[in-house]
């Protein structure tokens, strides 16, 4: 289990805010194999607050999709509030602020990663939340902005002190983005220094790997993005394997041909037919990664009609018989 503030969440793996994956029909077959809480794409504060029709959309959700957290990016205390009075208009259960992003369009504009250099002004942002909303709120950070300047143990500090209930750490810098080494030691320093939960981040792409971040780090929860790619079933995997050490191994054909059908169906459901067939072309490349379906995911880049796709989900099922 993971307490944060007054949300208690079944489980200690979190499914993390991902830009352009983690709609709501992502969450949706994530939580079918194990998921207990996930996150909204990250919102702009900016967008939000003009009402931008794309951000909107992402704050679609539905009974089944809770408990659900929604990670937001600002720089600017007044549209922030702007942005709290908006935000209580949904259900959603905890406000998670982004201090993480390394996209050179967020930190260019003083948002995400940048505002690692700026724990002052961080802070000001921090309490403009805290103060306009009775949700728990999180902060998400890296472990600095390069590595003459790993000051996580500094900001999470500075964000206790302004109230927040939990802090989400990556273990890399801005400058590395998603690329070197994770900094487990980093992340064993914060949890260290707070009295708050932390949710480690950063390479958790297999039981094994979320082990480590565990039993390395001795954070609270782990928070897990890519390695959910076309994989689903990480989340009930590594439940058992953190629970008896049992390391499955992947699922076969049929359970993933499965797993893409229920998937391309809550895209058309939430999208239309040929909006849902396009989002899924990158799942189709997820899930058969590894496979020798080379031809099979070149087809699915041309997909543009449900049976087209169903047929090259059936193809790829019936590469056990090849």
């Amino acid at each position: 289990m993971l307490s944060i503030g007054r949300l208690t969440i079944a489980s200690s793996l979190v499914l993390a805010p991902m830009a352009g994956i983690s709609d709501l029909p992502f969450r949706l077959l994530n939580r079918s194999y194990g998921c207990e809480f996930a996150f909204t794409e990250m919102i702009s504060v900016n967008a939000l607050v003009r009402s931008n029709k794309n951000t909107l959309n992402m704050l679609a959700a539905n009974s089944e999709d809770r408990p659900l957290g929604i990670q937001i990016l600002g720089n600017d205390p007044e549209v922030i509030k702007r942005a709290m009075d908006i935000l209580r208009g949904y259900a959603f259960d905890l406000i998670d602020f982004n201090a993480a992003c390394p996209a050179k369009k967020v930190v260019t504009c003083g948002e995400g990663a940048a505002l690692l250099r700026e724990p002052s002004r961080m802070q000001k942002l921090l309490k403009a939340i805290v103060s306009n909303t009775d949700l728990p709120v999180t902060i998400k950070i890296r472990s600095g902005w390069n590595e003459t300047s790993v000051n996580a143990v500094e900001i999470g500090l500075v964000a206790q002190d302004a109230g927040v209930s939990g802090l989400f750490i990556h273990g890399r810098t801005r400058i590395q983005g998603y690329s070197g080494s994770v900094n487990y030691n980093i992340i064993r320093q914060v949890k260290e220094a707070l009295a708050i939960p932390v949710i480690g981040s950063g390479d958790a792409l297999s039981p094994v790997l979320i082990k480590r971040m565990f039993d390395e780090t001795g954070c609270d929860g782990v928070a897990v993005a890519r390695g959910s790619f076309g994989n689903p079933w990480i989340f009930r995997e590594t439940t058992g394997y953190l629970q008896n050490r049992i390391l499955h191994a992947r699922p076969g054909l049929s359970e993933r041909a499965e797993a893409m059908k229920a998937h391309l169906d809550l895209l058309i459901s939430a999208y239309g037919e040929e909006n849902g067939v396009v989002f899924f072309r990158k799942f189709y490349a997820w899930y058969s990664k590894g496979l020798p379906a080379k031809r099979l995911r070149q087809q699915a880049f041309q997909a543009a009609a449900k049976d087209e796709m169903l047929h090259l989900i059936r193809a790829l099922e019936d590469l056990k018989t090849v």
